[in-house]
């Protein structure tokens, strides 16, 4: 089967439309690091986006009776913009199913390439299954992102340049994972030609789905995805990438949104390109597998896939990377409330800098501030501070962690009410689209009194929403089973320390 694999690889039909993109030393990171890193710069393709190499060479294999009837895909982005740039090359009628969550941006660069576009569900499985249907309605060939062994082909060309592009021993290869077809046609490809070249994916730690079925032993269904990295935001691996994953992927290796932050500053700072989420994943991914390495020197490629971020999410970017290259802790730490209290605060901090400082009277014996302390770098760094500080007498909790503390209560410090009975407090994602906060609202009816609401968005396809209601422990249950009925997903923080400190009702004090 590798065989087969390989010689489609080699016979794929992507230069029609891609480019060989570039296979560039990262000099700034190689010397932080103590490796050789590479970036393959796939944020160079027309799309801004390696899926056009799939979209064209799976359109380019149909016959003439296929290409007459048209395509269909589902998709939020990236493999829309790639399905309706292959369909336009080839003088096909294409019809792209998108979530009515997409962002006008995205939207607007597929209807560019002439595509006509319907909007439907609030996620791509809404949007998939809608296309599904409509493609055995209107007898159109669908074009699956990920599933499908000519996509994963066009996709395993990439694994081709490189080796071309670099002839000499790669050690390893990190690959941004969604779907799998990606990293499948590029590790059958690699595995065949270079067999010692460790192939590594990338997932976010809230979308690890080929981590999942890998340990598994079968493909898994999560529950939920984290939607930050919108690009690899996918429920199941498919079918076709997980086989081949099996037997061809090394490791995958998870990260948090602050660290793929992290990695999109540090791709920024090293080539002025501004990846999106998704796009930065695999340098996040080989920058925490090279922390780990006692040997340096190690010859590295992380494939820089995509390039398709919004404005917009730009400010969440960048206030996640401080933390994420560990240059800020994020602290709760309790001070007299008393005059002097700040200033020998400050002092006792010694030579490090405020990032930022919130607080809001809110007892008359003590006061719990929350304040971004910057940071030389590195992970001890952090530990040092809260042990310097709780050796001076200081309460201190870090909470650079915590996802609340940073998406809303940064925010909220001095939202403190007196004596709010029975608050529950739950964070939810949103879909960004008009009438979500409405439904919210009718499901939940008025059985329980709101006493706290807080929104942040990014540009995204969905926003990050605080929410506390009055609930007696009686009935929590009836609760969570009509907050599960909503169909957001929802966690709940009433035990979150960040909401202790600054956000709790005062009862009590």
């Amino acid at each position: 089967m590798s065989k087969t694999y390989i010689k489609r690889i080699e016979n794929a039909r992507v230069y029609e439309v891609a480019v060989k993109t570039p296979l560039e030393v990262a000099p700034v990171i190689s010397e932080r690091l103590g490796h050789r890193v590479l970036l393959k710069r796939e944020d160079q393709q027309a799309v801004h986006s390696f899926k056009l190499r799939g979209a064209f060479n799976k359109i380019a294999q149909l016959s003439d009776a296929e290409l007459k009837r048209g395509v269909i895909a589902a998709s939020a982005g990236n493999h829309a913009q790639g399905v309706a740039l292959a369909a336009q090359r080839g003088g096909v009628k294409a019809l792209i199913v998108m979530p009515r969550t997409t962002p006008a941006i995205k939207v607007d660069a597929v209807r560019r390439r002439g595509a006509r576009i319907i909007l439907h569900g609030d996620s791509y499985d809404d949007a998939s299954a809608h296309a599904l249907q409509l493609a055995a309605d209107k007898g159109l060939t669908y074009v699956h992102p990920y599933d499908d062994p000519e996509v994963i082909a066009g996709q395993g060309t990439v694994g081709k340049e490189i080796l071309e592009q670099h002839p000499e021993p790669i050690d390893a290869i990190f690959v941004p994972v969604g779907g799998g077809g990606f990293i499948a046609g590029i590790a059958v490809y690699v595995k065949a030609i270079r067999p010692a070249t460790r192939i590594i994916g990338v997932e976010p730690e809230d979308a690890a789905c080929l981590k999942a079925a890998l340990q598994a032993g079968k493909r898994v269904v999560l529950d939920q995805v984290g939607l930050f990295a919108d690009g690899v935001a996918v429920r199941q691996v498919g079918k076709e990438p997980f086989r081949l994953a099996r037997k061809h992927v090394d490791e995958v290796i998870t990260v948090s949104v602050d660290e793929i932050c992290a990695a999109t500053s540090e791709i920024f700072a090293e080539n002025r390109s501004l990846p999106e989420p998704a796009g930065a994943l695999a340098l996040a991914g080989l920058k925490k597998w090279a922390q780990r390495q006692r040997t340096p020197g190690k010859t590295l490629v992380a494939i820089e896939s995509g390039a398709n971020v919004t404005f917009e999410r730009l400010r969440h970017i960048a206030e996640r990377a401080e933390i994420g290259e560990q240059h800020e802790a994020l602290l709760a730490v309790t001070i007299p409330e008393k005059p002097g209290s700040f200033k020998r605060f400050c002092s006792d901090l010694g030579a490090r800098g405020i990032t930022e400082f919130n607080y809001r009277y809110a007892h008359a014996r003590e006061a719990h501030i929350f304040v971004g302390v910057k940071l030389s770098g590195g992970g001890a760094g952090r530990a040092e501070i809260v042990q310097e500080l709780r050796g001076k007498g200081y309460r201190v909790t870090d909470l650079s962690d915590d996802e609340m503390a940073k998406v809303h209560v940064r925010y909220m410090v001095g939202g403190r009410a007196d004596h709010v009975a029975d608050e529950r407090v739950f964070r939810f994602q949103f879909p960004e689209r008009p009438g979500a906060l409405l439904n919210f609202l009718r499901r939940i009816g008025s059985r329980w009194n709101i006493s706290l609401f807080h929104y942040r968005n990014h540009g995204a396809a969905y926003g990050r929403v605080l929410v506390g209601m009055q609930v007696p422990e009686a009935e929590l249950r009836d609760c969570q089973q009509s907050l599960d009925a909503v169909g957001y997903p929802w966690w709940a923080e009433e035990h979150n320390p960040a909401y202790d400190l600054f956000l709790g009702s005062r009862n009590g004090d």
